[in-house]
């Protein structure tokens, strides 16, 4: 509850420099966007992030003409648009997100238009501190992180692999096994089969340890004299 006469206001001078703060943080991260040719890049970035400023500005400081008109005690909530703002950015987040088959694309443009949309109304509260720190963490988490991710992810993570050998006629199996073993690989399943057409084909499905990929394992096996062709 607030008393009309005194209600708090900003000068032109200090409202200006919230805007300001907000486009200028939300073009470095649209700048991030944009390079990795995103759906999702600078121009919008930017007006997400001034708009949610200006949302919040509005809310805060627009209506002091209004509310300071008479004596009466008035009440008011400045947080009920910067609210609606949370809730409504979910639905433009939600058009940067696209589905083909199994994978999806645009969910860190989406995320991204959310936590820009957050540092906007960080900046129209004069919080230029956290909305600096913020900007700081996800254009971090946007490039050196994720360099890093990846990294760890490839080096943990064990890849399922299925090699269909083709074998020299009469040739043994026990080359090829051999050869998996020794790169660690995991053997989960073999199969060897003589058709009269096609000739030996041996199928090996494997896991392979953090790092190694399926292309490096099949150039090995491939070398073998007992081996005509892989695919995987």
């Amino acid at each position: 509850m607030l008393v009309a006469a005194v209600y708090p206001t900003l000068s032109n001078g200090e409202l200006l420099l919230r805007l300001v703060e907000a486009g200028g943080l939300s073009l470095a991260i649209g700048l991030e966007r944009e390079i990795r040719d995103r759906a999702a890049g600078l121009r919008t970035h930017l007006f997400v992030g001034l708009g949610s400023a200006l949302f919040t500005l509005i809310s805060a400081y627009g209506f002091h003409d209004l509310i300071a008109a008479g004596p009466a005690v008035v009440r008011t909530d400045p947080t009920r648009i910067a609210a609606q703002i949370v809730t409504g950015i979910g639905f433009l987040g939600a058009g940067a997100i696209i589905r083909s088959g199994m994978s999806v694309r645009g969910l860190t443009s989406a995320a991204t238009l959310w936590v820009v949309a957050a540092i906007g109304m960080a900046c129209a509260a004069g919080m230029f501190v956290a909305a600096g720190v913020t900007t700081i963490v996800v254009l971090v988490g946007l490039g050196p992180l994720r360099v890093v991710g990846r990294s760890l992810v490839t080096n943990i993570r064990h890849d399922h692999c299925v090699l269909r050998v083709s074998l020299v006629e009469g040739a043994s199996a026990w080359p090829v096994l051999g050869i998996v073993q020794e790169v660690g690989a995991s053997v989960r399943r073999v199969e060897l089969r003589d058709d009269e057409e096609e000739g030996r084909w041996l199928t090996v499905e494997c896991e392979l340890p953090g790092g190694l990929r399926a292309s490096q394992v099949a150039d090995l096996v491939a070398s073998d004299e007992s081996v005509s062709s892989v695919d995987w």
